[in-house]
């Protein structure tokens, strides 16, 4: 092994091919008898130079094929078998460059040894030894720990991560809260971990409310995986768990039905939602900005914004006391239809057919949104969704509204968050977004306020210290300058149609192949200062990801305001529910 640290101890596993061309950047190696090279394997060549010092190739097997030499026929194979026909297998491997040292752009000579690379010709190859600051990502096909660069990450030189797969195969969620636990548990931020704060939005099931409850299926060679990794192998330590209000429950409790403990209800009071301009949000579809009546809804919006006075929980709007999402929108919408009011709510250019497109529309909110926009409620009591003052990380659960409820809670709560961090004025702490089917919040045709939100955190976010990692079934139908604006770029298990869309074009050909076929916990990575993705599989969440999963979460993980304990806990329980495996 020389000094420069490439010619590792993994030893010769072939040489350079003279039957194909080599150049700087791809180039072919016959596999030794006795040896062999899979896909994503790393290695390493010299050459010599004449009056200069040697240079190192190092790449990565992108791929592999094997072939009968002396053979002509498609027949020959069987003769061969049989050894009647003297021939030779022969095995070669394709190999993407990852780093020439020192950078002299040549090619390997054939004939030249090739070694597998393993220790510091390794992280040499991967750039590993550059990153200053590491973050383990999970274990390469070698077993040995992939590393991302927080740089690109905690917007320092980049910012935000893309995750597409098949929804239930692909495991983008699973992937996401992982990356969050290394980011927050290897020490990477130093002091700034403990500020740094999380916003997941829980889209299906109730599969993220138990972070902070230890996973009952954890087993030693888990535990193994994680030490690996150097993590400790736990739960998130701090969670608090929001979900909206039980419809038709006059109290205001939480819609949640596996966890019935450490959780809070949110809400938007009717003063707030007229002081603060909301009514944009309650028309969140992409289609609807393609509508006239997008004029009449910010119209409206400002004109409750100046009249609406608080009332007793409720508010007062041009003398009428309205106490539920029903009478304000009622009301507004009455106002409407008496020729006298209208061009004081929609102004005079507004045509009688785009307000009446308006109203439709509102009134058919009343049902989806009634249970969100409250005026039955304390004003005073804790309903408002701010990570400043809740805990480490904070799961929004919203898998039992309807997708324009879903909507609107995404869009406020992303504005408020975004807009309270511009109001700081600084990076530290960080706020990560955890966001599901993106594609549905910002899509690549039309626009909406969400769309607009998210743009801007994918466009100025980084100097904010919002860091967006959104998920999708297919990144073809997101935003293109949202999927631009990630630095980090994960790929799960993908549809045949979908992986052939230019968004894809970072995989090799190999690796889009191979994406029709990984198996849940799979993932290629690709992030700016290493030329290939990168394979790796992620170990198990070492917290439950549903309630049959769940150990006991420590008492003082459980931050809710308004819970501390389970009244409907059967003492001695062991909570041995039963639940279909979900895929990882």
């Amino acid at each position: 092994m020389t000094d420069d640290g490439f010619d590792g101890p993994g030893g010769e596993v072939g040489r350079v091919l003279g039957t194909a061309d080599a150049t700087p950047l791809q180039f072919w190696t016959a596999v030794s008898p006795g040896s062999y090279l899979q896909l994503d394997d790393v290695v390493v060549t010299r050459r010599e130079l004449p009056d200069r010092e040697p240079v190192t190739i190092a790449g990565v097997v992108t791929q592999v094929r094997a072939r009968h030499e002396g053979a002509q026929f498609d027949s020959d194979v069987f003769a061969i078998a049989d050894g009647t026909l003297p021939a030779q297998v022969q095995e070669a491997a394709e190999i993407t460059t990852t780093r020439v040292d020192p950078e002299l752009y040549v090619p390997p000579t054939p004939g030249a040894v090739v070694h597998r690379a393993e220790g510091d010709a390794r992280a040499r190859a991967l750039h590993f030894d550059r990153m200053e600051r590491r973050i383990p990502m999970g274990m390469g096909r070698d077993g040995v720990p992939v590393y991302l660069n927080a740089d690109f990450l905690d917007g320092s030189r980049g910012a935000h991560v893309s995750i597409s797969g098949i929804s239930g195969v692909a495991t983008k969620t699973s992937f996401a809260t992982f990356l969050l636990y290394s980011v927050f548990r290897s020490g990477v931020l130093g002091g700034d971990a403990v500020n740094a704060k999380a916003l997941i939005f829980n889209v299906k099931g109730e599969d993220l409310l138990f972070l902070d409850h230890p996973n009952t299926r954890l087993d030693d060679p888990t535990r193994a995986a994680y030490a690996r990794l150097g993590l400790a192998a736990g739960a998130f330590p701090d969670v608090r768990v929001y979900a909206p209000p039980r419809v038709g429950d006059s109290s205001g409790t939480p819609d949640v039905s596996s966890r019935l403990t450490g959780v809070d209800s949110f809400y938007w009071t009717l003063a707030e939602f007229c002081a603060d301009r909301l009514l944009p949000y309650v028309f969140a579809d992409a289609d609807d900005e393609r509508q006239q009546y997008t004029m009449v809804v910010h119209s409206v919006a400002a004109h409750l914004a100046r009249h609406a006075q608080p009332a007793d929980g409720g508010v007062s709007v041009d003398g009428v006391r309205l106490g539920s999402y029903a009478d304000l929108v009622d009301h507004v919408v009455e106002q409407l239809n008496d020729d006298e009011t209208r061009s004081d709510w929609a102004g005079s250019a507004v045509g009688l057919g785009t307000v009446n497109a308006f109203a439709r529309r509102l009134i058919g909110s009343k049902k989806d949104l009634s249970r969100l926009i409250r005026g039955d409620l304390a004003t005073r009591r804790p309903h408002s969704i701010n990570t400043a003052e809740s805990a480490q990380v904070t799961v929004v659960d919203l898998h039992n509204l309807p997708d324009r409820a879903q909507r609107f809670v995404v869009g406020v709560t992303l504005k408020s968050e975004f807009e309270r961090k511009e109001k700081a004025g600084t990076a530290k702490p960080l706020l990560f977004v955890v966001l599901d089917e993106l594609n549905k919040y910002a899509p690549r045709e039309g626009s909406s306020p969400i769309k607009e939100v998210l743009l801007d955190i994918a466009e100025r976010g980084r100097s904010l210290g919002v860091i967006l990692v959104g998920a999708q079934q297919t990144a073809s139908e997101v935003e293109r300058r949202i999927v631009t604006n990630s630095a980090i770029r994960v790929v799960g298990r993908l549809d045949p149609a979908e992986a052939s869309r230019p968004e894809y074009g970072f995989l090799p050909p190999a690796q889009r192949q191979r994406a029709l076929l990984a198996k849940p916990g799979t993932m290629f990575v690709n992030q700016p200062d290493i030329p290939v993705p990168l394979c790796l599989e992620f170990p198990f969440p070492a917290w439950a990801t549903r309630v049959s999963e769940a150990g006991r979460a420590p008492s003082e993980t459980l931050r809710s305001i308004t819970q501390s304990a389970d009244p409907f806990a059967v003492v001695g329980s062991g909570g041995g529910t039963t639940d279909d495996d979900i895929p990882f």
